[in-house]
């Protein structure tokens, strides 16, 4: 009996620690905002898997995985870029509260995941936690940089913030195919796509640090449209 809480335990730990992101977003501590984030995705990824090992998953199982997600990987990073959006001196005091469309996309993404038989080896539209990652890094990556001081970036660089909230807006709940770092076998042939990502991953992380996850989430990105558009070529 007590093993099939233990996904759901697991889950709920994944709620709690993008609350507590969503807090520290608030606060403008946006290194511990990503901690918690990442910190959420770590228990996504492992209650999945206990489910499974377990035989234990079940329907309210997935319900409650897409509520703490749209809280760690939707609501969290909308608190995020809201919190960035307000340091800015923006006349139109509206403009940090468009931060939040993000987490009712997010919110729109997870229904759609639940629903779409299609997404068993592959992801359509970008993932949740993915967009997560990036806008949390970009944030930590560009809070307190020389960018943010520089007198350019402070008159125009929430319009760029507000272009790639739109874009990735659409990628969440778009139909374009995007690669999942699933392996059936260890093998190079029909995992070149994954282990090249792989492979281009780690000098990201060791040359730009934490903003190393904004390039690495953009360059799946990149990596998942430049498969899918030779795969339609060869169709």
């Amino acid at each position: 009996m007590i093993k099939k809480h233990i996904p759901n335990t697991i889950t709920c730990l994944n709620l709690i620690s993008g609350c507590i992101a969503t807090y520290w977003a608030f606060q403008g501590a946006y290194q511990l905002a990503l901690l918690f984030i990442v910190t959420g995705a770590i228990f996504d990824f492992f209650d999945g898997m206990v489910a499974r090992l377990l035989h234990v998953s079940s329907p309210i199982g997935k319900e409650l995985d897409s509520l703490a997600d749209d809280i760690t990987f939707g609501f969290a990073p909308s608190a995020m870029v809201f919190s960035f959006l307000s340091s800015f001196h923006i006349h139109l005091t509206f403009v940090p509260f468009l931060s939040f469309i993000m987490a009712a996309f997010s919110a729109l993404r997870l229904a759609k995941f639940n629903l779409d038989e299609r997404q068993a080896l592959e992801f359509i539209g970008l993932p949740t936690p993915a967009n997560a990652l990036f806008w949390g890094a970009l944030i930590v990556s560009l809070d307190g940089s020389i960018w943010l001081e520089s007198e350019q970036f402070s008159q125009y660089g929430f319009y760029v913030i507000l272009a790639l909230l739109a874009v990735s807006c659409y990628l969440l709940v778009s139909e374009i195919p995007m690669f999942a770092l699933k392996f059936k076998h260890w093998g190079w042939k029909g995992n070149e796509v994954k282990y090249i990502f792989l492979i281009i991953c780690i000098p990201m992380l060791l040359l730009l640090g934490i903003g190393g996850l904004a390039g690495i989430i953009s360059w799946y990105i990149f990596l998942s449209l430049f498969t899918q558009r030779n795969a339609t070529q060869q169709q």
